[in-house]
Parts: structure tokens; C-alpha cells; sequence
């Protein structure tokens, strides 16, 4: 991992717009962690790789945690 944000307690669409925000700041290839307690990120984030380009590489949760790992077009 290249870079990892903390989202959790914030939802929709602060997720996505913090991630958008630290995706700025990557050089293309570089990966991006997010941690998020949001059920509606696991959408939100397919949604998001789809219309911006970055490769959603992985989705899991892990407890009340669902992280999503994204690679920067």
C-alpha cells in the first residue's frame, strides 16, 4: 500500500471525496487503502472506479470494517 485513509463513522459521500482528494496525490500505479464503516462504500466505490478510471483492485470487509484498495489510473 501506497497511501491508507481512515473514513470510518463518515458516510456517503465522504469516503469516496477523501479518497478522491488522496488519489490526487499519487503518482498513477501507486495504491490506495481505505478503511470505511459505510455498507453503502462497497457501491459507492464500484461506482466511483467505474466513471473516474481507477482500478478498484480489492474489496473486503473485515468486522464492522469494509476496506476497499484502489489503483490510480
Amino acid at each position: 500500500m501506497d497511501k491508507e485513509i481512515d473514513t470510518r463513522g463518515l458516510n456517503c459521500p465522504l469516503p469516496i471525496l477523501k479518497a478522491k482528494k488522496a488519489l490526487a496525490d499519487m503518482q498513477s500505479g501507486q495504491l490506495l487503502k481505505v478503511v470505511s464503516t459505510d455498507p453503502g462504500s462497497v457501491r459507492d466505490f464500484q461506482a466511483f472506479a467505474r466513471q473516474t478510471g481507477n482500478e478498484l483492485v480489492e474489496q473486503q470487509s473485515e468486522g464492522q470494517d469494509f476496506v476497499h484498495v484502489l489503483r490510480r489510473r
